[in-house]
């Protein structure tokens, strides 16, 4: 592991559509044939703080649909694509809090002894959301700075148009611009890792190639995740 004495730490983000879910399953079950001890955690359920009560206020001030939308079957949400100035005076504070419940949660995690801990989103996700000035990037500096560091935190880039045929549910010119945030937070986040869009086992390969120079040269050779057995799993 990343030593001898935490688990490894790994978050997922990207763009809605880009497949994350998906390759979160698909490493899980590799760690899970290796005999890891894993820990699974989703940063909307298990560390946002309030989350229904801010999806209930968002809902009522911005309106928009809600649910997961489809192919054939899109919906039209209006919450984080929302962006005005006062939006994002409001969320501010919650941005803290969702930080300090961050720490929280990965020590507590941390507490059972597991070998790896992942994340379906991160705090990058909420930092995105800040704009990219002056203030805005002091804030996303200090923010970073007091949430617990993933070893490697994935960022699966995806074609805009691709991923929101795939999950319809905000305009195409706010999914472009949201992967452009994500992007600009590689500046100041050395650990974040941009896997490359392509077939889900390509981007499998480049997710297990960068998982792997996290294990010691011991755990390498007696145990390699690169060709298991494949294996279906189900959400």
């Amino acid at each position: 592991m990343a030593s001898d004495s935490r688990p490894i730490l790994i978050s997922f983000s990207g763009i809605d559509g880009s497949g994350k879910s998906t390759q979160i399953e698909r490493l899980h079950s590799r760690l899970l044939q290796r005999q890891l001890r894993v820990v699974r955690l989703a940063f909307w359920d298990n560390v946002v703080v309030l989350p229904r009560f801010r999806s209930k206020i968002t809902h009522r001030v911005l309106g928009g649909e809600q649910g997961i939308g489809e192919p054939g079957k899109p919906i039209r949400r209006n919450d984080k694509n929302a962006r005005g100035w006062y939006l994002i005076l409001a969320r501010s504070p919650f941005f803290l809090l969702d930080v300090l419940s961050l720490r929280r949660v990965v020590r507590q995690a941390a507490t059972g002894n597991p070998d790896v801990i992942i994340f379906d989103r991160y705090i990058y996700d909420q930092i995105a959301h800040i704009p990219d000035n002056l203030a805005g990037r002091l804030a996303r500096r200090w923010l970073l700075r007091l949430a617990p560091t993933p070893d490697i935190a994935y960022l699966l880039d995806a074609d805009p148009e691709i991923a929101t045929a795939r999950k319809p549910e905000y305009p195409i010119e706010f999914v472009r611009k949201y992967r452009d945030d994500y992007f600009g937070l590689c500046a100041l986040a050395d650990e974040i890792v941009i896997i490359a869009p392509g077939s889900i086992e390509t981007v499998e390969g480049q997710i297990l190639s960068e998982f792997e120079k996290h294990f010691s040269p011991s755990q390498r050779n007696s145990s390699s995740l690169s060709n298991p057995r494949p294996q279906r799993v189900s959400a």
